[in-house]
């Protein structure tokens, strides 16, 4: 299991990685283009992405403040709750699979590594 934990741990932050940068990359027209949310907000969305897949990673790798990643994994599947949200009335049900089946990831690794919070 600690494998399979990791290894979603990697791919989720790579994702949120992904998703952070890209909404700084983008250009407001594009960035806004099929959501009606301020590019102030998504920017900032953007930062708790990048700040949330570090999370993910580096406390476990470095053996430091290993509580951080429950709690960033925590915080990922706040946004995604909020991506869901979002995208049932802008897109639809079928498209909100995708931030759903995200979030539940990161629930998983949140719950997983729960005792990592109370040993930090």
């Amino acid at each position: 299991m600690p494998y399979a934990l990791w290894t979603v741990q990697v791919l989720l932050a790579l994702l949120f990685l992904f998703a952070g940068v890209t909404k700084f990359t983008m250009s407001s027209e594009d960035l806004t283009k099929d959501i009606n949310l301020s590019v102030p907000f998504l920017r900032f969305i953007g930062v708790c992405e990048v700040l949330g897949a570090i999370g993910l990673i580096l406390p476990g790798l470095a053996h430091v403040r290993r509580g951080l990643t429950p709690l960033a994994a925590g915080g990922l599947v706040i946004i995604m709750i909020g991506a869901v949200v979002v995208t049932i009335p802008s897109m639809g049900a079928l498209p909100a699979l995708w931030p759903l089946a995200v979030g539940v990831l990161a629930a998983f690794v949140a719950y997983r590594r729960r005792s990592w919070f109370t040993t930090a």
